[in-house]
């Protein structure tokens, strides 16, 4: 029996019609039965700032803002040679654009629940033409199947969390299996949106950006994939950023607790929530890159043949350090519990955590600062210390924390650097420390020379 393989493409696969053709016979060639796509280059932010400046009510900046995104999806409409039903549905969708940017502007009001109203409209402008795509490359193969389009949010609920909703699976499962039951007849291949979802009662919402691949993640598990397949503008992951070390080397195979760690602390190939449903469900995740479908890419499963000490590393910039301070916290109980409560009200994740006998130190992201009342509310039982321009290097690999001697190796190699926090021990596959924004390329080229290129 043929696999069930979703194939999920990026923004930069497509740029242009020309990408969405090269995107749609790699999904031919993989014999994909559910492609989810991003929206087109650069729209997600044209429709952030439309929705900003319709809110300040720069009417001509948004007629500009719509001028500039409609011409940019008719001309790939054109160059795909669209039927007349898809050219509707596009105008369609540019008229409901223009009405949700006028009704921002005359009420001065752009809620996080008119945010993602708006930018819904990327991907499912894009998944329109993606879907034209699709149809042209069957046809050109002289296959059976045929092209469809499905809205995502027939499918994908979510709660209602605007602009950052989690999705119901155990209800998603349950659309999925009404809404999408030929899907294993290899007949049709489903085109649909990544990103957006819809609550119970029918609004639109978003995962948050890079939520594409957490969604084509939640549709794999959804109609229980064989298969996800991530596609983007990079030949699978690397030991670490090429852009800090041209001698970063590709990851033929990485485990799902690596990916995991190497996504949360940095890598950009991986939003960090995309594999979760993926190790629920034990579902294969291939990374490669649609421009160069050829190249190997990377396989994430759940068990691997190497296991090497250092597999990767990963540099997440723009970090704070919230140093919490008082002897109060001296051999007394319930002080931990007074912090975690205050991020916990305030929905700001930590990162990295150490403790002594009368301090706590946390890492956040630098947009987490702008939260001035989480700084007060901390203020209000201890005392507080921001440090910032800092980033946090992680060494990603097995048996970390009980691999003698590792801590010499690293620390030798960066000696006249200074750390100002390390966090060891809670995985054995992540060894992380802070040090200041300036030399974190430094830190990473040093380290990646020593671990990864001797």
């Amino acid at each position: 029996m043929a696999k069930l393989i979703v194939s999920k493409f990026g923004g930069t696969s497509m740029g242009d019609a020309e990408c969405m053709l090269r995107s749609a016979e790699v999904a031919f060639r993989q014999n994909s039965s559910m492609v989810v796509v991003s929206a087109t280059s650069g729209t997600t932010n044209d429709l952030i700032a439309l929705g900003t400046k319709a809110e300040k009510g720069n009417w001509s900046e948004c007629e500009a803002l719509l001028v500039k995104m409609q011409e940019r999806h008719r001309k790939i409409a054109s160059d795909l040679n669209s039927s007349v039903d898809s050219n509707k549905k596009l105008e369609s969708l540019f008229e409901e654009m223009h009405s949700l940017a006028k009704g921002v502007q005359l009420l001065r009001d752009c809620s996080v629940k008119a945010m993602d109203a708006l930018m819904s409209l990327g991907e499912r402008m894009s998944s329109v033409l993606f879907t034209e795509a699709m149809a042209t490359v069957l046809k050109n193969h002289g296959s059976l199947k045929t092209a469809q389009l499905l809205d995502a949010r027939e499918v994908l609920k979510t709660d209602d969390a605007f602009g950052k909703a989690k999705p119901l699976t155990a209800v998603v499962a349950t659309h999925c299996q009404r809404h999408l039951p030929q899907i294993r007849d290899m007949k049709t291949v489903i085109v649909t949106q990544g990103y957006i979802g819809s609550t119970e009662e029918g609004m639109t919402t978003t995962l948050g950006r890079g939520g594409s691949d957490y969604s084509a993640a939640i549709l794999a598990e959804g109609i229980a994939a064989d298969i996800l397949e991530i596609w983007t503008d990079v030949a699978g992951i690397a030991t670490t950023d090429p852009r800090l070390c041209p001698k970063a080397k590709p990851i033929p195979e990485i485990s799902f607790k690596e990916a995991s760690e190497l996504a949360t602390f940095g890598a950009k190939i991986l939003h960090p929530a995309t594999l979760l449903p993926a190790i629920r469900k034990n579902i294969p995740v291939f990374v490669g890159s649609s421009f160069d479908a050829e190249a190997k890419g990377t396989w994430v499963r759940k068990e691997v043949d190497q296991h090497p000490l250092i597999r990767a590393m990963a540099l997440r910039k723009k970090q704070i350090l919230v140093t919490l301070s008082t002897p109060e916290m001296l051999h007394a109980h319930g002080f931990l519990f007074q912090i975690f409560k205050i991020f916990n009200d305030h929905k700001v994740s930590i990162d990295a955590i150490t403790t002594s006998e009368i301090s706590v130190s946390v890492t956040l992201d630098n947009s987490e600062l702008l939260n001035k009342k989480l700084i007060s509310d901390l203020s209000e039982i201890a005392d507080v210390q921001v440090e910032e321009n800092l980033c946090l290097v992680s060494l990603i690999g097995n048996n970390i924390n009980h691999t003698s001697g590792l801590g010499k190796d690293i620390f030798d190699t960066i000696a006249d650097i200074n750390v100002r926090m390390i966090c060891l021990g809670a995985s054995k596959h992540n060894f992380c420390f802070l040090v200041s924004e300036e030399q974190g390329a430094e830190t990473i080229q040093r380290l990646h020379k020593k671990f990864v290129e001797a």
